[in-house]
């Protein structure tokens, strides 16, 4: 009897050892320990050994059956781990799984173009706070309450006296307020309007600039313009400026570009005009440079802004606004 526990516990480690997977652990499991299991019914039929044979036989069985399910326990972990002795090695010559490469945002790509142009050109990078207090977004831009300009933008309150930029302007003020002229900055960012409809989103992005110092003059406001657009699209683009009205510029002009698509001989992008309105500008309203503290008789500046949106439809031709935000990884892809 002493032999044949032996050659139980002999044959499950031996099965044990060529197990491959979890199911073949429990399955060996259950045939030597299980309530039907080998070793169970070896304890079963000790009754049928003679009286002096039962007690040392008995002690054998149980030893091996603690030493058994021991073994199962330790190799159900090593499986349960992927640390098994018989798992097999790693092949580390097969090829990796390829990371998924990721890729810059249309938006990304043409506000950092257009940041680089300036950049170029000597313009710092400067940037501001999202959320504005009612002075800094309207009061020192020339637009006190109840002005009727104040209706030319649909804002997002948080408090009466605090709102989410509806422009990157702010940023100019407090540049002023900080440092005194030259001063040449281009503001990047986000900017918020209560406005939804299949060419508006209630979130998008601009670029305003500002330039300062002594005897500016709008052509070089004209000039710096048709350098970006140049470069934004190529050389043979033209601009037009049109008179136009903005409280915190004085005089103010609309600026459109030849159109991108038709190159000026009309099309439905352009509504058959030959022209696409890009951006707004002016030289700086002197009540801006007072609430700053700048002196109107010496200084004199520029100021534009332009959506980036707007821009990046035109440079890559894209006919949709939603596309920017819809994560669609299809477009996204193309850039």
């Amino acid at each position: 009897m002493e032999n044949r526990i032996e050659q139980i516990e002999a044959e499950a480690l031996a099965s044990l050892s060529n197990a491959s997977d979890m199911e073949q652990i429990k399955s060996l499991s259950v045939k030597y320990l299980g309530r039907k299991g080998l070793v169970t019914l070896f304890l079963r039929n000790i009754s049928e050994l003679p009286v002096e044979e039962r007690p040392e036989a008995g002690k054998q069985a149980n030893i091996t059956k603690k030493r058994l399910e021991a073994v199962f326990e330790e190799a159900a972990k090593r499986m349960a781990a992927g640390l098994s002795d018989n798992s097999g090695a790693i092949d580390v010559t097969l090829p990796g799984r390829p990371a998924a490469q990721g890729s810059l945002h249309p938006i990304t790509t043409t506000t950092r173009r257009i940041c680089s142009i300036f950049a170029r050109m000597g313009f710092d990078i400067a940037e501001g706070p999202e959320v504005e207090s009612d002075y800094y977004n309207f009061e020192a831009l020339n637009i006190p309450k109840n002005h009727p300009a104040r209706d030319m933008q649909d804002t997002f309150y948080v408090s009466e006296n605090i709102v989410l930029r509806t422009h990157t302007s702010p940023i100019q003020v407090h540049v002023m307020e900080q440092n005194a002229p030259p001063i040449r900055i281009v503001a990047p960012g986000k900017v918020y309007r209560c406005d939804s409809d299949l060419t508006h989103t209630p979130m998008f992005h601009q670029v305003e600039g500002l330039l300062v110092d002594e005897a500016v003059s709008f052509g070089d406001l004209k000039g710096i313009l048709e350098s970006l657009a140049h470069q934004i699209f190529d050389e043979h683009i033209r601009l037009r400026f049109r008179p136009s009205f903005f409280p915190f510029t004085e005089p103010s002009a609309e600026v459109d570009i030849l159109c991108v698509m038709c190159r000026g001989k009309g099309c439905k992008v352009c509504s058959q005009t030959g022209w696409l309105e890009v951006m707004g500008c002016g030289m700086v309203h002197p009540a801006v440079f007072e609430n700053v503290g700048y002196n109107t008789r010496k200084y004199s500046g520029f100021a534009f802004g332009m959506g980036v949106e707007r821009l990046a439809m035109l440079k890559y031709g894209i006919n949709d606004l939603r596309m920017f935000f819809e994560s669609d990884q299809r477009f996204l892809r193309q850039f």
